[in-house]
């Protein structure tokens, strides 16, 4: 594939975008911007028409009655995201949606997503909501202050290779809805690969990805030379060295590099890849 911005698999505009942020003595204009910001965010990139606005908190959250997280709090716990991404989903869809809108990742394993599954059959749909905003990962990721924002793709918000690709299953660069053009619509898109732990093909949007389906052959399945009992290699194909701590002295990017992986070592060359400041253009299995 060609290197370049559309390799960068939609998440350069995450990736240069700074963080919205509340600061003492904000103009209003700056308010409106994190107001905006946080509908974007929790309702999934989805059009907010006028009179579905929640005025009343807007208002407190311009007065400093409320802080970020209140603010987003009262959004996810609204009637318009209930209706979109909770009464009208799958239950494991919307506990994807939840974490994709709220702590910006997809789930870990699927003990995280049965956890919050017992809290809505138990302590029902608010509780769970809080669940998210009251984690220490929530609180150490944004604070009071920070509106959510997706860092599913980051080295310190995944636990495994795995996580990294389910991402690109879940947000197909920063413009794309939750729902609206998604082809898995209102079901689950990672109930299977999560529970299997079943890693996916990281495909460009710029070609078929906009509209790229895990396809029925497992990733996990022995294929290609040297691949382990536990699955296939994989292709690595990693762009834009950037200087960082490991490479200050020079100002240039490295050139790019291709790296034939077993399964088992794919987590391992993941973090090694992003230590460095690589950027990964895509990841297959190799046929």
């Amino acid at each position: 594939m060609v290197f370049g911005p559309a390799s960068r698999l939609g998440v350069s505009r995450f990736d240069e975008t700074p963080p919205v942020e509340w600061v003492p003595g904000s103009s209003p204009e700056d308010l409106e911007t994190i107001i905006n910001a946080v509908y974007r965010q929790v309702l999934g990139n989805a059009y907010v028409m006028e009179s579905e606005r929640l005025s009343v908190p807007e208002s407190q959250f311009k007065r400093g009655e409320l802080s970020v997280r209140d603010f987003v709090r009262v959004v996810a716990k609204s009637d318009l995201y209930r209706s979109r991404f909770f009464t009208s989903c799958a239950r494991y869809r919307a506990i994807e949606l939840n974490f994709r809108h709220l702590l910006g990742r997809t789930p870990y394993d699927l003990e995280e997503m049965r956890a919050h599954s017992t809290i809505l059959d138990t302590k029902g749909f608010e509780a769970d909501i809080d669940s998210y905003l009251d984690s220490d990962e929530y609180q150490n990721a944004f604070g009071e202050d920070f509106v959510p924002y997706i860092r599913g793709y980051k080295t310190e918000a995944c636990e495994s290779m795995v996580q990294f690709t389910h991402l690109f299953q879940m947000v197909r660069g920063a413009s794309t809805s939750s729902l609206k053009g998604d082809l898995a619509g209102k079901q689950p898109k990672l109930n299977s690969l999560v529970i299997n732990q079943t890693p996916t093909p990281v495909v460009s949007p710029a070609s078929d990805g906009a509209s790229f389906r895990n396809p029925p052959l497992g990733s996990r399945t022995r294929h290609g030379v040297g691949a382990s009992a536990e699955g296939k290699v994989f292709r690595v194909e990693v762009t834009g060295y950037k200087s960082n701590a490991v490479n200050r002295v020079s100002k240039f990017r490295r050139s790019n590099q291709v790296f034939l992986v077993p399964f088992d070592k794919l987590s391992e060359q993941y973090k090694r890849i992003h230590k460095q400041g690589g950027v990964i253009a895509s990841i297959t299995p190799v046929n």
